[in-house]
């Protein structure tokens, strides 16, 4: 008797199959040859999943190490980003690509804005960049849009295609014109992070940032990231009317994302500190801050809420999201940490999780008081300023 066919259910495309053998077999390499070697495999088969617009077997293979094997997922997902930031240029490679981000951190009572850079704005933009963080010899290509992080290419794909553009605009020595009519809708938060996004291009092995070269390193990498904040801190601050803000040190995109995500959590509790102070006059020492984790099926994020000492009222609260590599364990003391830098001195930490709640009628969170309940954020009746309606 025949036996029956076994259904194999959820089962890989061949090509996220490929993914997972080459990224196991890199995870487990020996040796940099060896390295080198399955790099070479791997990344011809995530160009060609880019070229065929195959964001879908580059995420089932991610996916799926991700639950199975967490080393050869972050080898993957390494590869996958290099793969779509730094792009051989010419038919022959003669030189390569670096897509480049510029994040600035930005807190408003009013709307943060977002969209499109006039042009000699743009063209100061480049003289900061060139003159404190490129490399003397690169060619750089710059987008026109001041992005938010709705904004900004979601998919592998459309990130390697943005890398495409920006090069084809950069040899022909213009910059890319975006059309924001085509981006995504920017939503309103006290604090946010905006983006510059450019293309660098330059012989391979060559410098593409200042201290890589001769006279650079550790001192040369710190100096041009102060003197970016106030140069090129100052060349954005047009763009960003009625707004504190602050200019982190410009990266490859991937990296960049994740250091102004880092950066943007202490941040947006300084901005809240700084909106409590400024709008309903209420001032650091006048609060206290009770912190909780809220979680889905494992800890997403910590929550903080702001408790008027005198009215116990919960007047304002901030999400702390963990990221990817983070230990929950370790980020009640960092939350802590960026109060006290912020003059917040009577702080409860709550030991038991809560459930991910918003509140039904806005969507916005829901904050941890200081009877331990998670409730609405409510500004003193008396506040009469325009505020963002989402608060993080």
């Amino acid at each position: 008797m025949a036996r029956p066919r076994i259904l194999r259910k959820n089962r890989l495309a061949p090509d996220a199959e490929e993914l997972l053998l080459l990224a196991r077999s890199l995870a487990m390499s020996s040796s940099r040859l060896e390295d080198a070697f399955w790099e070479s495999r791997l990344s011809e088969v995530i160009d060609r999943l880019l070229s065929c617009n195959d964001d879908e077997s580059l995420n089932a293979a991610l996916d799926n190490l991700s639950k199975t094997d967490s080393r050869a997922c972050d080898v993957l997902a390494d590869t996958i980003e290099s793969r779509c930031e730094s792009r051989p240029v010419g038919t022959k490679g003669e030189q390569s690509s670096l897509l480049i981000a510029a994040p600035v951190l930005a807190w408003s009572r009013y709307s943060i804005p977002a969209g499109q850079i006039p042009a000699d704005i743009l063209s100061n933009i480049r003289v900061q960049l060139s003159a404190h963080v490129l490399a003397s010899d690169v060619l750089l290509g710059l987008a026109d849009v001041l992005f938010s992080p709705d904004q900004l290419p979601q998919g592998f794909v459309d990130c390697a295609g943005l890398n495409d553009k920006l090069v084809k605009s950069a040899l022909a020595s213009r910059d890319l014109h975006i059309d924001v009519g085509q981006l995504g809708q920017t939503i309103n938060f006290l604090s946010d992070t905006r983006y510059v996004v450019g293309v660098v291009i330059a012989k391979p092995g060559a410098p593409l940032f200042r201290w890589q070269e001769a006279d650079g390193g550790i001192a040369m990498r710190d100096q041009a990231a102060l003197r970016w904040r106030e140069q090129g801190g100052g060349s954005l601050r047009p763009l960003l009317p009625a707004c504190a803000g602050e200019a982190l040190l410009p990266m490859a995109f991937y990296s960049a994302c994740r250091d102004a995500d880092r950066q943007s959590r202490p941040y947006s509790i300084r901005a809240s500190v700084a909106f409590l102070g400024t709008t309903v006059n209420i001032e650091a020492n006048q609060l206290s801050a009770v912190v909780a984790p809220f979680q889905d099926n494992r800890i997403d994020e910590y929550r903080i809420g702001f408790v008027h000492k005198t009215t116990g009222d919960l007047v304002h609260g901030v999400v702390w999201p963990l990221l990817d590599t983070e230990d929950d364990n370790e980020t009640p003391a960092m939350v802590e940490a960026a109060l006290r830098e912020c003059g917040i001195g009577d702080i409860k930490v709550i030991g038991h999780t809560f459930p991910l709640e918003y509140c039904d009628d806005c969507g916005t969170p829901l904050y941890p008081n200081c009877d331990e309940e998670a409730v609405h954020a409510e500004l003193p009746e008396n506040n009469d300023m325009q505020t963002p309606q989402h608060l993080h």
